[in-house]
């Protein structure tokens, strides 16, 4: 991704630019720890190697710089830390890049549309495995936003955080308000596939066209 002209960045390499950003020198490990502390509540955690593997393209392209720091034994680490133009670069991108709409793969969500594969059973018992999931979510973004506030330097990631910790709050209600359609659901398909020599329904494709047509039609009007 480019920000206008600048430099062919990932969106993961900016996420680790944005890391570096407060001016600490950084370990892979270090920028992995604070990823599982924040991002992943909203973006994901990238994994070590692929940490690595963008902070050598950001390296190679000046964005970054690296030293390797001994205890004066045999252990070593790498440190990282931004530059000039990686920091320009990445206020570049903050101001003026793009910003894509997020895009969600809800998978429990697509074994429902698919749910005539199954049974309303089943489909209670995955929904409840992310009910469990999305209150597990909300309840450590609550943790680490209550800690982000001891430390003023964290503020906009706090936001985040705050953002996260209703948003799981949401998608708990959202899941259990889908548990409770399930049956509905069910019956529903049962009179759709009854009469049918596999109990399977037509996909009714011309079903959905026309409604395409249909809703053209609103839009132009």
């Amino acid at each position: 991704m480019k920000s206008a002209d600048g430099p062919n960045v990932t969106a993961t390499g900016w996420a680790l630019l944005g890391v570096l950003s407060y001016q600490d020198e950084l370990t892979g490990y270090d920028m992995k720890k604070w990823t599982e502390w924040s991002l992943r509540f909203f973006y994901g955690s990238p994994a070590y190697s692929q940490i690595y593997t963008e902070l050598k393209k950001l390296e190679n392209i000046g964005l970054v710089t690296s030293r390797v720091e001994t205890d004066g034994g045999a252990r070593s680490k790498r440190l990282y830390k931004i530059t000039k133009a990686g920091l320009d670069a990445l206020s570049d991108w903050a101001d003026e890049g793009p910003v894509d709409p997020p895009q969600l793969k809800h998978n429990p969500l697509l074994r429902v549309t698919f749910g005539h594969l199954t049974n309303p059973r089943r489909l209670k018992e995955i929904m409840q495995e992310h009910v469990a999931y999305a209150d597990r979510m909300q309840r450590e973004a609550a943790t680490e936003a209550r800690w982000a506030e001891a430390e003023p330097a964290w503020a906009y990631g706090r936001v985040a955080l705050q953002w996260a910790e209703r948003y799981y709050a949401a998608e708990r209600e959202l899941a259990l308000s889908v548990i409770k359609d399930l049956d509905a659901a069910a019956e529903s398909f049962a009179e759709s596939s009854a009469g049918s020599e596999d109990g399977q329904p037509s996909l009714a494709k011309d079903y959905w066209y026309e409604i395409e047509r249909r809703v053209r039609a609103e839009e132009a009007e």
